[in-house]
């Protein structure tokens, strides 16, 4: 099978926000590739795409299981799909590591956005959905979906990255917009900003 047949059929799910636990926590390994998993997998997808994302791990749903999804494009704009269990990532050190500080946010924290420096390339090994191992090569965005994922499931939020500084103007700018997004969300769409006017 192929992860195009799990990114249809899933269903939306509430996105777990910052400051619950199973968000801070270090996530179990997936031992099980059945399809309990894979309709995880699906349900995350379409979690992902009702948020408008580019990445969701399993503790976004809040499920303390070492697995996410991306549908992310690299750093030549082509999209690239995958739902990598037990991923580790690895960044080049020394001379060869180049760093990119672009704005990063999150569906945990909606509404902030704050620039962070990260390694402009990543490597990620792990398993696919039926227990293949797969190495994902990003660059680009997807190389800081690689990482922001993979910290998820090590318990780290990228707000735990961020100076003292820049953390207060993320909870100030998440303060100002926390609104807009329903407790469930996404499963009860965003409001326009319309609707409470």
């Amino acid at each position: 099978m192929a992860i195009e047949e799990l990114m249809t059929g899933g269903t939306i799910l509430p996105i777990t926000r910052w400051g619950t636990p199973v968000m801070h926590e270090q996530t179990k390994p997936v031992t099980d590739f059945d399809d309990d998993l894979r309709t995880l997998v699906r349900d995350m997808f379409a979690t992902m795409r009702a948020a408008h994302g580019v990445g969701l791990a399993a503790t976004q749903v809040g499920l303390g299981l070492s697995l996410f999804v991306y549908e992310c494009p690299d750093g030549d704009e082509r999209i690239q799909v995958g739902a990598i269990c037990n991923p580790v990532v690895t960044t080049p050190t020394g001379k060869d590591r180049t760093l990119d500080k672009t704005e990063e946010g999150c569906l945990s924290f909606p509404g902030g956005y704050q620039p962070l420096a990260r390694p402009d390339t990543a490597t990620c090994v792990g398993q696919d959905p039926w227990g293949n191992e797969v190495t994902v090569v990003g660059d680009g965005l997807l190389a800081r979906c690689l990482q922001h994922e993979t910290d998820h499931l090590n318990g780290i939020v990228f707000g735990d990255r961020l100076s003292s500084r820049s953390y207060r103007k993320l909870e100030e700018q998440h303060a100002d917009l926390v609104h807009l997004y329903p407790d469930d969300w996404p499963v009860t769409p965003k409001k326009t900003t319309g609707d409470d006017e």
